[in-house]
């Protein structure tokens, strides 16, 4: 009867207490946190779950998805409309072969401005 209650003790004791080193990694659950806000953030915008994924190469491609498989759900069980996402993207730079690209000219605005010390016009 003592021995039982003398193991017993000890593993009822241990089982309330945190033990470091026991639980997961604190940035590990953080990233994981952040990709399953950024699936539901991509549902919202409706966006696709691959742009998602091409949008944000680093977050837990499985995170994300259980994000946006989450974010769907609700919005379709409380009837929410998304809010389309509106990306600005820089213009594409023309390449050095690219014959459709139209030189940029400069001196149209050195047309423009009359020159210091070679006016015409005399008062």
């Amino acid at each position: 009867m003592h021995l039982r209650l003398l193991l017993l003790a000890p593993a009822l004791l241990l089982a309330g207490c945190d033990i470091p080193g026991l639980g997961p990694d604190p940035k590990a659950v953080q990233r994981e946190a952040d990709s399953k806000a950024i699936g539901g953030a991509c549902r919202y915008a409706l966006r696709g779950i691959e742009d998602c994924y091409t949008l944000n190469p680093k977050a837990s491609k499985s995170a994300v998805f259980d994000g946006w498989k989450e974010m769907d759900q609700y919005m379709r069980d409380n009837k929410i409309e998304g809010a389309a996402s509106t990306i600005q993207t820089p213009p594409a730079t023309a390449a050095a072969g690219d014959a459709d690209a139209a030189p940029v000219e400069k001196d149209s605005e050195a047309e423009a401005k009359p020159k210091k010390g070679k006016s015409t016009d005399k008062h």
